[in-house]
């Protein structure tokens, strides 16, 4: 008897032959490390531009690595599996085919075949196991092997069609075999159909030292991997500075333009985005200095004619207020109209005399020539000299609250300014009584007026209507009216512009609020 040769002998043709029964499950350790990197690199990380740039470059530098490692890995399985199967069962079909035994089969001449076949088998040894009927014989000391699976077997035993070569790639306790199955079958001369005998012949053989060969390849390239991203982290950090240097740059120009230097510049070349970037920053730049310059010049146009408009009229101011104090005393002898019209005069003339002072006195800090000459003074003594020399003496309008004791290093003369002017702007605009109150505030509590140290708090306050909250962001702002309405008032404007400015000379703060009982409030504090 003579086995036919197959119809189909190469397993690429065939689909059946290339599906494993037992896949091996272990994930490739290439692939795990890039989901794992990947994974890392969408959390987000509290780092610093440049390190993110690194991360960023090493990260597609790691993906590429890990994904060529991949495809490499799948190819060179396949490679290495296919070339190893199509080896095996070509041989093994060949060694079945040269069968010649004769039925009923006998049991040792089968094994001798089976032996021999074994020590032929390529491109490693066999061992061969075949089945008839009830009878099992294999080239080893166990008559059918564990690794052969139904599946096989029954693709060995169907008798649709042509019988043919079968195999599977098995992995059983973590070793990885091929199996192969021939069924023996006979040619008649005659009509020359293929008749299966019943006969199958089985071969296994380990595919242990191909896996061995996979996974070296799998450590050159998880080993080449390692290199390749150290090498990636020169062009990355190359690329960081490349970008982070303009970046660099523009945070330094902006710094120094914050902190006053209008004429800085960035050097922009190439013409890429961030060099488009470097010119719009210096074009706005210029922008902003030139725009800077006019107004530094005229803020400096405005003050020097305010002042210099202040002090020529000082000199005629002073002729006019002597005219006017000497047609006073003459007012009386004067018929009724001449001397209403004398006093409007002598009145409007002291406004104007305080304007102008106000005015200069602006001027002053403005040019920061503003000075303080400080002593040593009873704080109670300078605020009682301020009420009586202005006559603000009466109680049913003015009520002092001065602690007794407290000493303090101020300048006088400012100090005087500073309480008179809200004093009188509370008189003007609020109501009696106007209550005056000096005392030592220790970390915002009020201490003993003969304690050193801590702050000194000046508040005065009206029983007047308050002040509406609009108002309130801009009551020391120069000319400002509450009432747009009211062209005209007693004061110039800037009583409380030049108090804020003395408390500022002084180190202090001036806020002003409302009373929750009603009126304002106006708290002065100077550090002691």
């Amino acid at each position: 008897m003579r086995p036919l040769e197959e119809a189909a002998t190469d397993p690429a043709e065939r689909g059946e032959g290339t599906a494993d029964a037992h896949r091996d499950a272990t994930p490739v350790p290439e692939d795990g490390a890039t989901r794992r990197r990947r994974f890392r690199g969408r959390r987000p990380r509290p780092f610093g531009l440049r390190t993110r740039m690194i991360f960023a470059f090493l990260l597609v530098a790691a993906v590429g690595c890990g994904t060529t490692a991949a495809l490499t890995y799948r190819a060179a399985r396949s490679a290495v599996l296919e070339q190893t199967q199509n080896t095996a069962v070509s041989a093994f079909r060949e060694q079945v085919d040269e069968l010649n035994l004769s039925l009923p089969l006998d049991e040792v001449s089968l094994r001798e075949r089976l032996l021999y076949i074994a020590r032929l088998g390529k491109p490693r040894p066999w061992r061969v196991y075949a089945e008839y009927g009830t009878l099992r014989v294999s080239s080893t000391d166990r008559p059918t092997s564990s690794v052969l699976t139904p599946e096989l077997r029954a693709r060995a035993h169907a008798r649709e069609g042509t019988p043919h070569t079968s195999f599977q790639r098995v992995v059983k306790a973590g070793t990885p075999y091929l199996t192969m199955a021939v069924p023996a079958v006979f040619l008649p001369e005659k009509n020359g159909t293929a008749q299966p005998t019943g006969l199958v012949v089985y071969a296994v053989m380990e595919l242990d030292e191909e896996e061995a060969n996979i996974e070296a390849m799998v450590t050159a390239a998880r080993d080449g991997a390692l290199p390749a991203l150290a090498i990636a982290l020169i062009p990355a950090l190359i690329a960081a500075r490349s970008v982070l240097r303009p970046v660099r740059e523009l945070r330094h120009a902006a710094r120094s333009m914050g902190r006053g230097r209008l004429d800085t510049r960035i050097h922009a070349k190439g013409s890429d985005e961030l060099a488009d970037l470097a010119r719009t920053f210096n074009e706005s730049a210029a922008e902003l200095e030139r725009s800077v310059t006019e107004l530094r010049s005229a803020e400096a146009r405005a003050r020097r004619f305010a002042s210099d408009v202040s002090h020529e009229l000082r000199t005629p101011l002073a002729g006019m207020l002597a005219v006017t104090e000497v047609l006073d005393e003459d007012a009386g002898t004067l018929d009724s109209d001449t001397a209403r019209a004398v006093r409007l005069i002598s009145a409007e003339t002291v406004k104007l005399a305080v304007l102008v002072e106000d005015l200069m006195e602006i001027s002053r800090f403005d040019a920061r020539a503003a000075e303080l000459h400080t002593d040593e003074v009873d704080v109670a003594d300078c605020v009682r000299k301020t009420l009586s020399s202005r006559h603000w003496t009466d109680p049913e309008q003015i009520h002092a609250a001065l602690g007794e004791g407290i000493r303090a290093r101020l300048d006088p003369r400012r100090f005087d300014v500073v309480v008179a002017n809200l004093v009188g702007n509370a008189l003007r605009h609020g109501r009696a009584l106007v209550t005056v109150r000096v005392y030592v505030d220790h970390d915002g509590a009020a201490g003993a007026p003969d304690d050193s140290g801590g702050t000194l708090v000046v508040q005065v306050s009206d029983r007047g209507p308050g002040i509406h909250p609009d108002v309130l962001p801009h009551v020391f702002e120069r000319f400002y009216k509450a009432d747009p309405a009211r062209t005209r008032s007693a004061g110039s404007g800037l009583g409380l512009a030049i108090t804020q400015e003395n408390v500022r000379l002084h180190g202090g703060t001036v806020r002003a609020g409302n009373h929750p009982a009603g009126g304002a409030v106006f708290t002065v504090r100077i550090p002691l």
